[in-house]
């Protein structure tokens, strides 16, 4: 539960109209020693591409799962689409916004014997009906036909029948940005997309990431340790440092003193 003050106002604005994520005060604790997020202020709004970046450590997992309400978050608030859900229950608001939320992570999560196709369609998990989604065999028609247009997005209509153990790294980083977008999402979530990827796969990745929420209004939000794809694939960068936001700034104005002081390190 949250520990706010008595009958205090909230501190996301209803005007706020254009913002997809806004956190005000956020704090994370796991235990009473150690607290991960100190108080984060953050904005993002309608179409942008933010880039998370910091050290490891530094709590961009744990926020990125703060703002969609996988983790509680300890004190604050978080608003998404338009919803105020900080402290509420699993279930209702949270469950709506998990559906309009798609991830992307590091490791691929495929499920390597099953096709391209049913990989896509698994992306379809948290609608009713969701056991329909274990295979394209069980799927619904309308299910099917928005994976393969998913495809069509990443360019790999021609694996819709491939197994997903058969496609190298960066065709199943691409499956799994499909199988994101399946849903149609208003925000996509990428924690560290191109880590696992050689350069120029890395880089493929990412320019995708960059077209497709262009061409789709897409929000995206996305933590690397790429600073080249940080400074030219988002438009803002936002950068923690021992669980606070050093800096939250155009991608066009920041500079490598500011890249530097990110990741400095403390003398001991």
């Amino acid at each position: 539960m949250l520990d706010l003050v008595a009958d205090r106002p909230s501190m996301i604005s209803d005007a706020m109209t254009d913002a997809i994520v806004t956190t005000r005060g956020l704090r994370k604790s796991y235990d009473r020693k150690t607290e991960i997020l100190k108080g984060i202020d953050l904005t993002i709004r309608k179409g942008e591409r933010v880039a998370l970046i910091g050290s490891n450590g530094c709590g961009k997992s744990t926020l990125l799962r703060c703002l969609i309400g996988l983790h509680e978050v300890t004190r604050g608030e978080v608003a998404a689409l338009g919803e105020t859900f900080s402290g509420l229950p699993a279930g209702g608001q949270k469950a709506r916004l998990r559906r309009q939320t798609g991830f992307v992570f590091q490791k691929h999560c495929l499920v390597r014997r099953r096709s391209v196709l049913s990989n896509v369609i698994h992306g379809m998990m948290s609608e009713p009906g969701s056991w329909r989604a274990f295979s394209q065999m069980t799927a619904p028609e309308p299910w099917r036909l928005a994976a393969l247009e998913a495809l069509s997005w990443v360019n790999l209509s021609d694996k819709a029948a491939a197994r997903a153990d058969a496609l190298s790294g960066g065709q199943q980083q691409r499956v799994s940005i499909a199988r994101a977008l399946v849903r149609r999402p208003a925000l996509l979530i990428a924690d560290e997309p191109a880590a696992s990827l050689d350069p120029v796969s890395g880089n493929d990745v990412m320019a995708l990431f960059a077209r497709l929420c262009a061409d789709h209004g897409i929000t995206l939000l996305f933590t690397s340790h790429d600073m080249a794809h940080a400074r030219s694939f988002a438009d803002r960068i936002v950068a923690l440092r021992a669980g606070q936001v050093l800096f939250d700034k155009p991608s066009a104005t920041t500079t490598d003193a500011d890249l530097e002081e990110v990741f400095r390190v403390e003398p001991r």
